[in-house]
């Protein structure tokens, strides 16, 4: 982000500041106000005005769902007390701006883990709720909100809130995108864990079919399970991957030099990205080349390699800045989930995009399990796949819209989170629950004080 030196008289002292996703792809100006008390934040939203305001966290949404063109940003890393954890009965209270990985910092010593992280431990407690997040265990753990035992909500009339599961403000909140309120607090389960290593079987397979075929026979005997999938590939390899799933290591797994201090949380950094990458770096010779020798490289069959939690969650967080990469122009992150009996939507979609020859080195496909109560939360029992593309594609839009209608057609849906570009048309046929959701927005913050260029764009 950046800022200039222009100052609103506002008694919290906000910055003008240019704001964008985690893809770098719409950038729009606005006022970033950072509360540090929860005092703050309720005068924030008072003093929102005519453009209103969004919470945002570490800013890892890809698209615009944490942007306000012309109005308020409300910066919440600034409220990070980590305020009680029951380390008997597994349990952690904490505000909203606390990230996962400082949860992970503090609950693996004590033998506690997240229940659900995404590809990035960088993401706030309120961003993951607001997301409803989802990890390489959604088909056994369902997504973050799951286990989400209540949570304070600061609500568009200046009143906290204290929202449980199975009430509406509940189900409009957990991948609501933030506009239903700014949440202030939150009270998870945590999922035990005996060591800080994964025991990991990593597995390759030849195509699309095979990949399909592995993870619906024998996902059930994993908690976590992702596969890396070539989209360049073509004729009989399209949709070949790298299959890689596992567990929480026991502690009698580990070798003796490393039960001295199993929870120990430890990760790798590596250079940052430079400021300034050459356009067209990763083009489709380049990317093909990459995924050529990331699929030859890994074993056709591995079974319980050790992994430290940081290496097996989060590989790229130990490059910051890695989304430079995608040179200035940025790119597009674009995911899609369809149900069980919509295989062959799927299978036309991953031959579309290898057609394409889209440039993404960055493809995963998982299995998601039972759907969640959110009215907005992505996940839906079926196939999930996410990919990134460099913006600058030639004619990237148009057939990004394509693949929409053909999600859309066979009932599926694009996560929200990732989104910076789908046509409001389409919204209703992929979240049946939207006009409940816009209902209860309406009765809730009528003056519409929480808004996003997302909410905009999406008439949320």
């Amino acid at each position: 982000m950046s800022a200039d030196t222009d100052s609103d008289p506002d008694v919290l002292g906000p910055d003008h500041t240019t704001v964008t996703g985690w893809g770098r792809t719409a950038p729009t100006a606005g006022w970033l106000i950072r509360p540090r008390t929860y005092e703050e934040a309720a005068a924030a939203v008072r003093e929102c005005g005519a453009r209103g305001g969004i919470p945002r966290g570490l800013g890892r949404a890809y698209g615009d769902a944490a942007q306000n063109a012309g109005g308020s940003v409300l910066d919440m890393t600034g409220l990070d007390r980590v305020h009680a954890i029951d380390a008997t009965g597994g349990t952690v209270l904490c505000d909203a701006g606390v990230s996962l990985h400082r949860l992970m910092q503090v609950l693996l010593p004590l033998g506690w883990f997240v229940p659900v992280t995404p590809g990035t431990r960088y993401v706030t407690v309120g961003g993951a709720i607001g997301a409803d997040i989802h990890g390489k265990n959604h088909h056994v753990s369902g997504s973050f909100a799951r286990h989400v035992l209540s949570f304070e909500l600061l609500t568009a009339d200046g009143e906290i809130r204290t929202v449980i599961p199975g009430t509406p403000l509940f189900d409009a909140t957990a991948g609501g995108m933030g506009l239903t309120g700014v949440i202030l607090t939150a009270t998870l389960r945590l999922q035990p864990v005996e060591t800080s290593l994964m025991s990991v079987d990593t597995e390759r397979a030849a195509d699309l079919d095979d990949l399909m075929a592995r993870l619906a026979a024998t996902d059930h005997r994993y908690r976590y399970s992702v596969a890396w999938i070539d989209l360049l590939a073509r004729g009989a390899a399209t949709g070949r991957a790298v299959l890689t799933r596992g567990d929480h290591a026991p502690l009698d797994a580990l070798p003796a030099r490393l039960r001295t201090d199993p929870l120990a949380f430890r990760t790798a950094r590596l250079p940052a990205a430079p400021a300034v990458v050459p356009e067209g770096l990763l083009s489709r010779t380049t990317v093909g080349l990459f995924n050529e020798l990331w699929y030859r490289k890994s074993p056709r069959a591995r079974i319980g390699r050790l992994q430290r939690i940081s290496a097996f969650f989060h590989p790229l967080d130990g490059v910051p800045h890695w989304n430079r990469v995608y040179g200035r122009g940025g790119f597009v992150q674009y995911q899609f989930v369809v149900g069980h009996g919509r295989e062959d939507a799927l299978r036309r979609i991953v031959r579309r995009i290898a057609e394409r020859r889209c440039p993404s080195f960055l493809a995963v496909l998982k299995r998601f399990g039972e759907s969640d109560p959110g009215w907005l939360s992505f996940p839906l029992p079926g196939w999930t796949l996410a990919l990134d593309i460099p913006a600058g594609l030639p004619g990237l839009g148009a057939f990004l819209d394509e693949l929409d209608e053909e999600v859309a057609a066979a009932d599926g849906r694009v996560y929200l989170a990732k989104d910076a570009r789908l046509r409001p048309e389409l919204l209703a046929a992929m979240y049946p629950r939207l006009d409940d959701f816009r209902a209860l927005r309406a009765e809730l913050d009528p003056h519409g004080v929480f808004v996003s260029d997302l909410a905009r764009r999406l008439h949320l």
